[in-house]
């Protein structure tokens, strides 16, 4: 397998690196100095001296279990595993000797005489350790004949207990991947995986001698705890278990680097091909988000790219009642572009604007922005961290001078404390939840805040040590009962704030929040979380030694996300929790490329790096590299742009990569503004929900189509590389720079490596960010300029960014959406692990196996109130609206707290929320909703509405001839 973009060697080491003082040792009369702790095995291939193995991999503890890695060592009897000993001074070590090759040559007999020799048939023929190490031992006969004991070992016995004379049957339930008993050598590798690794514990090995084998606990891998991140299947070195995608397509012969296209871990991928065809992605050892891990989403769900449903041929038409007319490129951008000059002179110059994607690239959003203030010639530029992040731009913007997280993710590895606020990692974010979960298997205290029991509360292994279990919109008293308690019981860090901090500004919030209506005990009414839990929390949380904070949607998306921001940044400021690895306020970014929108200026507000577009001495840096003057009015945000819609004033609309009538608040709004426009251009790969109501449809391009960059949640700058040629002609890229050139532009980028450039010129955090220094390093952390030439890995180390820490005063202001008689109980809404975001990919591939539609969570209590039965149909109600789905009777949820995803648009749980959003940013108020449950014979009537609407906007008329 060759790695035809990066020059990193793959070679796994045999065990994991260690770090210590320096070590001699001599391995095969070569020289060799390695830290305290390495095994022999690892000594030896930094030597590029390969010692025979099976049960060894370096991203897992070293077990011993093979008996192939087997050395001699000078002094010492006996031949022990290279894979379980530590060097120490002086060693002398012997890795071939005719001793050694006669016991490996013994060894791997054994193992292939109970072993199907099928290799010229097997799936993983090429590309299976077992062949490689008969090789590398110079097995050529295996002597012993197979009894039918051991050769149906794996089979099932009748009842006087003698074998039945079959193999285990496979397991073909995983979608993704196949479990052949028949073929496995009991290496535990794939349940050490699963443990060390991934941390579900869902595998382990049952019955004894030729009779063990991996057990699932369950009847097959799909009823199992498995979660399909994949890791056992990556750790298997034979054909046990085996991606579908290779058993079909063969072995893959080449690989391209590229990172992951879902969630904000921004994890690195070798894509693997045969030709141009993918035959599977895996998680890449080098890349420094993930370490080598992966999820069911990056690891499996890519078949989206193919699906029948993208749109590969640009389409227009006159009104959103007529079906679609498929054109050529030159029509769809001349007929787009006279819509939106015409609607400029009918209407104004800010009649327009523009909507930006956190899926797509930096490169991708920084020209969809200078779209709109270059060509447009205005600053209507939004993007969808409007309505997740934007609380955390502007929060740790005010209170530590720049709106990004403090921590890169292998600091979680140095926390004592974790703090989960509004999040779920093992949801939302499963790599670095993964990472975050074997923190705590070695000891780290726990404390999470979020109105559900999330897996992290308890799983395998590990326990929250404090749950505040808090009732949804009541972040803010939460947060501030905390500081009260630290205040009040002296346990703030007097010395870090008097160096790190505005001392002044320290003592008048903390003279607000020693306030006695700040206490656990005052602040119980709101909250309902009891008061002696919130106290030992805030004691865990102040004295148990490096204190880490990570938080989610749950903290944002509130009329005062950004109030509780500015909460939590007050937390780790009172006790010392700043500067240094283990610690820091960490924002867990939703998208791929939520981070890099809004670092590229996607906000209408601010010019990439967040700088203000009033200030002049900014514009100027831009309009010098534009060659266009920049108005110095911010623009309309989202929520702006369709109540100017609804009032006639804003009329064209330019969507690169959202579906913002399923992802934003209050449905009819959004449908009603869109409704209003002439012109909606859809620049995506479906025809989503948005682009019913659009008269442009602008084919887009995946992330395996294009190059480019995305920026995860920890700032680090990913490179995002073409795996296949973009299928409808054009990278997503190409398409904004073609319609700004129909516009009347005269931009002539040739490749997203100018683009970069462009943007390393006008932004101070990116100017030593190019291709060729990401190609040299793998990835580096903005700010990466002259100042931090190797990127940024810990902000704020030395002072913050401005100057001293601010402490902000937090007024808990209760939210305007209020429960009553109608509306008795509180929905509050997030994702699952199989799916993702609105859904537009994932459901389009196996993971809707586990997740075929979105339910209610409701408390039994509640459901028994209501006559609701487990998979009854209920009817979801608010102010704003109703929908029907099918019920999940939980006690994850709290008595008057329901709970949904809003992964399928058939729901669409966004009829329901509200257009209450937060004081500082628009940020809609998604997990607050008033609402009644009750029973329900099936999809309500706009449902059925919708549904129909929807059908009739997605007819296709074929090209004409």
């Amino acid at each position: 397998m060759k790695d035809f973009i990066i020059p990193w060697d793959d070679k796994d080491m045999g065990t994991p690196a260690k770090s210590g003082k320096p070590v001699h040792l001599t391995i095969d009369g070569a020289k060799v100095t390695v830290p305290e702790g390495t095994s022999v095995m690892r000594a030896a291939a930094e030597a590029g001296l390969d010692i025979p193995k099976l049960c060894a991999s370096d991203n897992l503890e070293a077990f011993g279990s093979c008996r192939l890695c087997v050395v001699e060592i000078e002094g010492r009897r006996g031949t022990p595993a290279s894979c379980t000993t530590p060097v120490h001074e002086g060693m002398v070590v012997r890795t071939q000797s005719e001793k050694l090759q006669r016991m490996r040559k013994g060894v791997m007999e054994l193992y292939i005489s109970d072993h199907p020799l099928d290799c010229l048939t097997c799936a993983a023929n090429g590309d299976c350790e077992l062949q490689d190490m008969a090789g590398v031992v110079g097995l050529r006969e295996v002597r012993y004949d197979a009894a039918p004991e051991k050769a149906n070992h794996f089979a099932t016995r009748d009842t006087s207990g003698q074998p039945n004379p079959e193999w285990l049957p496979k397991d073909d339930s995983n979608p993704y991947f196949t479990y052949d008993p028949s073929k496995c050598i009991v290496c535990n590798r794939c349940v050490r995986a699963c443990e060390e690794v991934q941390g579900t514990f869902a595998l382990t090995i049952e019955g004894r001698g030729f009779d063990s084998r991996v057990s699932v606990g369950a009847e097959n891998f799909l009823e199992s705890d498995c979660v399909s991140c994949g890791a056992c299947v990556q750790a298997c070195p034979t054909a046990t278990l085996q991606e579908k995608s290779v058993i079909e397509m063969g072995v893959p012969q080449r690989s391209v680097v590229t990172t992951c296209a879902y969630c904000g871990v921004g994890c690195s991928f070798k894509a693997e091909l045969n030709g141009d065809q993918l035959v599977r992605m895996v998680p890449w050892k080098h890349g420094k988000a993930n370490r080598g891990h992966s999820c069911v989403k990056g690891r499996f769900a890519y078949g989206y790219a193919d699906h029948p449903d993208r749109i590969l041929k640009p389409m227009i038409r006159e009104r959103i009642d007529e079906p679609w007319q498929e054109v050529s490129w030159e029509e769809a951008l001349g007929f787009a572009a006279k819509k939106m000059r015409g609607i400029q002179e009918a209407y104004g110059q800010k009649s327009i604007g523009v909507i930006t994607s956190s899926r797509c690239t930096n490169e991708e959003t920084y020209l969809v922005q200078k779209l709109a203030r270059a060509v447009f010639g205005n600053n209507n530029t939004d993007t969808c961290a409007r309505v997740c992040h934007s609380p955390t731009g502007y929060g740790l913007g005010q209170t530590f001078g720049t709106s990004a997280g403090t921590q890169d993710f292998d600091s979680v590895e140095k926390t004592d404390v974790i703090v989960v606020i509004g999040a779920n990692p093992t949801d939302a974010h499963p790599v670095f939840g993964s990472r975050m979960k074997k923190r705590l298997r070695e000891g780290a205290k726990l404390i999470v805040i979020d109105p559900r029991k999330i897996d992290l509360v308890k799983s395998a292994h590990i326990a929250a040590d404090h749950h505040l279990q808090l009732r949804p919109g009541t972040n803010v008293a939460v947060v501030s009962a905390l500081a009260h308690v630290i205040v009040t019981e002296g346990l703030a860090d007097e010395a870090y704030i008097r160096e790190r901090c505005d001392w002044d500004e320290y003592l008048s919030y903390a003279e607000f929040i020693s306030d006695e209506r700040h206490s656990p005990e005052a602040t119980f009414v709101l909250t309902g979380v009891d008061p002696d839990v919130l106290r030992a929390a805030a004691r865990t949380f102040a004295t148990g030694g490096n204190g880490a904070i990570y938080y989610g949607l749950g903290v944002t998306e509130h009329s005062q996300g950004s109030t509780t921001v500015m909460g939590i940044a007050n937390l780790a400021m009172l006790t010392g929790n700043v500067g240094r690895e283990g610690v820091g306020v960490n924002p867990l970014r939703g998208q791929n490329n939520v981070q890099g929108s809004c670092d590229m200026g996607s906000f209408p507000h601010e010019l990439p790096g967040y700088r203000h577009v009033k200030g002049a001495e900014v514009r100027e840096v831009f309009q010098k590299a534009w060659g266009v003057e920049i108005d110095p009015e911010p623009g309309l945000r989202i929520p702006n742009m369709l109540d100017a819609a609804v009032d006639g004033t804003f009329k064209g609309l330019y969507c690169q990569g959202e579906d913002i009538l399923q992802s934003d608040p209050d449905t009819k709004h959004v449908s009603a503004g869109l409704a209003a426009m002439e012109c909606v251009i859809v620049h995506d790969l479906f025809l989503n929900e948005t682009a019913n109501y659009a008269h442009v449809f602008l084919p887009g391009s995946t992330f395996l189509e294009k190059d480019g960059t995305f920026t995860n949640a920890e700032r680090r700058i990913n490179r995002v590389r073409e795996v296949m040629a973009p299928k409808a002609g054009y990278a997503d890229w190409e398409v904004t720079q073609l319609l700004a050139n129909a516009m009347g532009a005269n931009w002539h980028y040739t490749h997203p490596a100018q683009i970069m450039e462009e943007i390393a010129l006008t932004t101070p955090s990116f100017a030593g960010v190019s291709y060729d220094v990401l190609e040299e390093k793998g990835s580096v952390q903005w700010p990466c300029n002259e100042a931090h030439p190797d990127g940024t890995p810990l902000m704020h180390v030395d002072g913050f960014v401005r100057g001293k820490g601010r402490f902000i005063v937090t007024e808990y202001v209760a939210t305007e959406e209020k429960t009553g008689p109608r509306f008795p109980l509180l929905l509050t809404t997030g994702r699952i692990l199989s799916q993702y975001n609105v859904g537009a990919q994932t459901r389009r591939t196996e993971n809707s196996t586990w997740h075929q539609e979105d339910v209610l969570e409701i408390h039994p209590h509640d459901a028994e109130v209501r006559g609701v039965k487990e998979g009854d149909w209920v009817r979801l109600a608010s102010r704003s609206g109703e929908t029907s789905l099918r019920a999940k009777l939980s006690e994850r949820v709290s008595p008057g707290v329901v709970y949904t995803t809003f992964h399928h648009p058939d729901t669409q749980a966004n009829v329901i929320t509200t257009d209450f959003s937060d004081w500082a940013t628009n940020c809609p108020e998604y997990k607050v909703t008033a609402v009644q449950v009750g029973l329900s014979n099936g999809p309500s009537d706009w449902q059925e509405r919708y549904a129909a609407q929807a059908e009739q906007s997605r007819r296709i008329l074929p090209a004409a001839e």
